[in-house]
């Protein structure tokens, strides 16, 4: 079961990063209208509102490094929490910048996820 896990989270961080840095506004099929984003503190719900904020920042193109990535079964049946640390690097700027990004995914009946909660931080340091 834990090996299980550990495939689907990394699948989901591998899909959800490739999306971001190289077709950004189909991450929001990956969000139901209940989802909550929450970026630097501002906390954004549902599907629209998450997709806007996404594609409304200020660089339209990055590349993520994952260093690590911890996922563990949620008390929701099938659910599943996937912690991820590693830097992005911003088109045109030498620094990388240190990140942390937690994702709470939702079994659908389809056999996909979807993603309820996401938080996400910049590390400063």
């Amino acid at each position: 079961m834990e090996e299980q896990i550990d495939m689907v989270g990394k699948a989901f961080v591998d899909h959800y990063y490739h999306l971001f840095d190289n077709d950004r506004p189909s991450l929001s099929s990956l969000y139901q209208p209940s989802s909550m984003l929450t970026f630097e503190g501002q906390k954004i719900q549902g599907v629209d509102e998450i997709a806007a904020k996404l594609n409304q920042l200020p660089f339209d193109q990055c590349r993520h490094v994952i260093s690590t990535i911890d996922s563990q079964p949620s008390s929701i049946t099938g659910g599943i929490v996937v912690f991820v640390s590693g830097s992005l690097q911003l088109l045109g700027e030498e620094h990388l910048l240190r990140f942390s990004q937690m994702f709470h995914l939702i079994p659908m009946l389809q056999g996909n996820f979807f993603v309820q909660n996401d938080i996400f931080r910049l590390n400063y340091g």
